[in-house]
Parts: C-alpha cells; sequence; structure tokens
C-alpha cells in the first residue's frame, strides 16, 4: 500500500507459485524472498543487492517492532511503471495470513534498476512491514472500514518511515490546510472512495489526501503527547486521532 499502483494493478496471488518464480532464504533470516520473473529478470547481482537490503531492513525493523510476524514472504517484481515519484519503488501488504508483501521496482527509474534499489527499497521495506507489524494489509485486514483508519495507518508507516531511514517523499508531505484535511476525512462517511481519499487523486485535484493528512496527524499526535512513533504504533487508530486532539 505504499502509493500508486499499489491497488489498481494486483498481480494475481497464483502467480506466487508460477514456475517462474525464483526463492531464496537466508538461513538467518525470517523472510523469504520470492523473484516473480515472468516478464523482465533480475540479474544475480541485482537479487543479491536486493536480498542484503530486505534482509538487513527487517533485522531493522523487528528491533524496532517486535510485533513484526515471522516467516515474511515478499515478492519482488521488475517492472516499467514510471515510480519516480516514489524513488523507483512501491509496494503493498497483501496478506497477514500468510504474512505476505508484494514490491515492484521500476528499471526505468533514473539510471536504472540499481539506482532504484539504492534509492527506494529501504524505505518501502520499513512502510510495508510496519503495515505487517499492526495488521493493517489488502485481503485480510485487521481494522475496519473506513478512511480514518487508513489515514492513521498509513501516516503511521510514513512516519516510521522517514525518522528511521531519513527516506522523505515530497508525495507524502502536508501543507498548512492538513488540519482541515483531517477534519474532512473524520466526517466522511464509511463508503467514501479509497482512490479519492487516500492513494489517489481527488476530484479537486489533492492527491494522496490520506498518507499526506496522516503524516500530519501522527506528527500532532506525537508533539501534543509527548509519545514516540514507536509508542504510537502499539496505539488504536481513535486513540491517536484522541492524542492528537480530534
Amino acid at each position: 500500500m505504499h502509493l500508486l499502483k499499489s491497488l489498481l494493478l494486483i498481480t494475481p496471488l497464483a502467480c506466487i507459485i508460477s514456475c517462474n518464480s525464483i526463492s531464496k532464504k537466508h538461513p538467518s533470516a525470517k523472510v523469504e524472498i520470492i523473484f516473480q520473473e515472468d516478464a523482465v529478470n533480475f540479474s544475480e547481482p541485482q537479487k543479491d543487492f536486493i536480498r542484503e537490503i530486505i534482509i538487513d531492513s527487517e533485522k531493522e525493523v523487528r528491533n524496532l517492532l517486535p510485533n513484526l510476524p515471522d516467516s515474511i514472504k515478499v515478492v519482488v517484481e521488475n517492472v516499467d511503471w514510471d515510480l519516480d515519484m516514489v524513488d523507483g519503488v512501491t509496494g503493498r501488504t497483501e496478506t497477514n495470513f500468510p504474512p505476505m508483501v508484494i514490491v515492484q521496482i521500476s528499471h526505468k527509474y533514473q539510471k536504472g534498476i540499481i539506482d532504484s534499489i539504492s534509492s527506494g527499497l529501504r524505505g518501502t521495506i520499513f512502510h510495508e512491514f510496519h503495515h505487517l507489524s499492526r495488521g493493517w494489509a489488502i485481503k485480510d485486514n485487521k481494522f475496519s472500514y473506513g478512511i480514518p483508519n487508513a489515514m492513521v495507518n498509513e501516516g503511521l508507516a510514513v512516519a516510521f518511515t522517514e525518522i528511521y531511514t531519513g527516506n522523505v517523499q515530497k508525495v507524502n508531505a502536508y501543507t498548512s490546510e492538513a488540519d482541515n484535511w483531517v477534519k474532512e476525512i473524520l466526517a466522511l462517511p464509511l463508503d467514501a472512495s479509497y482512490s479519492d481519499w487516500v492513494m489517489g487523486e481527488h476530484p479537486d485535484g489533492r492527491t494522496y489526501i490520506g498518507y499526506r493528512a496522516g503524516n500530519f496527524l501522527i506528527r500532532k499526535a506525537m508533539l501534543d503527547s509527548g509519545k514516540s512513533i514507536l509508542e504510537l504504533s502499539n496505539l488504536k487508530p481513535n486513540e491517536i486521532i484522541k492524542l492528537a486532539g480530534y
């Protein structure tokens, strides 16, 4: 659920067991990495680089978020998408049971696939693994419907990633209007459009409102309560919203 095509271009789950998939699990890691190569392959050095970043990131996140599940499966795809606004890499948390994250790495980004891996992969893993630690997944979500829950969970993942990786993306930046955006979201009906309010473009031209308002909300909750991003990550959405003064 890391922006862009995460919900619109969902690879069928069956592809994960395709004969063209290559799986390799580091003996000391709690993550299995599968390269889905139906269309474009990765070179062996590229695979090694990807494995290194994912395995190291998993260890870092697990030290910070003990609720991160074991036996995580990460499916990695080589795509030709325009992912410049997210540093060449996007992803989504597919399921909690089993824990599964799907990552797309664009070979069209700036200087190519290595540039994408270097710039965007670590941040994407931190973001999606934060979702796994809370149970925020596409197919078996632990949270109820509603854009406010999405705002909080995406905001937590954005802030967590920015704080611990230093990877700050303009697409997640909030404006001086963010307080009003939060209030708008809190007043929405349960069936409000996810693509309009969270990860797409609103009819009025605003983009990724849920991510940006969520980032603002989490920063405000931290400031007002004195709690860290790790402490907030253990709380329910309504508790975080109250800590931020809404």
